[in-house]
């Protein structure tokens, strides 16, 4: 019968807590998050990625001045609709030029807010009156909808390079 004395003080299967903890890889320095973080980078210093960013920001301003640009007398509601939509769709578009391996996923985001902008003058207004509300907003719409498509392509297009490798 073995005693307690008799055990190695030094066992590695009876570590403490603070030891094993010591040892572990935080999650920030995993490799595969490392290699995911570096990859994003390569992508964002791309004169594409900035190309897109700036558009994509281009679009929402657009968006947001354009019933006072493009004069939608009479149509109040088109014209709250289309400033949040345009403040939206900019903010989306500084968040894909600061933090694009965080916000390419939300891509989908800019093409949603690209439909509604072309939908807008039906559902909003009921029968829009002037075609230079739908002009508008559907050249708006239009180049929303592009940029969220290329938004998500490029974050897919490093996965796929990824898993080529």
């Amino acid at each position: 019968m073995a005693t307690h004395s008799t055990h190695s003080s030094t066992s590695s299967a009876a570590t403490s807590p603070a030891e094993s903890s010591a040892t572990r890889v935080s999650m920030e320095d995993h490799p595969d998050i490392v290699e995911l973080r570096n990859q994003y980078q390569a992508v964002s210093h791309k004169p594409v990625t900035g190309l897109v960013e700036g558009l994509c920001l281009l679009t929402g301003l657009y968006l947001a001045i354009s019933p006072w640009v493009v004069g939608f007398q009479g149509t109040a509601a088109i014209r709250v609709s289309n400033l949040i939509c345009g403040l939206a769709l900019a903010a989306l578009a500084l968040g894909y030029g600061s933090v694009l391996e965080r916000t390419h996923g939300l891509g989908w985001v800019a093409v949603a807010i690209g439909a509604w902008t072309i939908l807008a003058p039906w559902v909003v207004v009921g029968h829009p009156h002037t075609s230079h509300i739908v002009w508008s907003n559907s050249f708006a719409g239009g180049a929303a909808i592009l940029l969220g498509l290329l938004t998500m392509a490029m974050g897919l297009m490093r996965r796929r390079q990824r898993t080529m490798h």
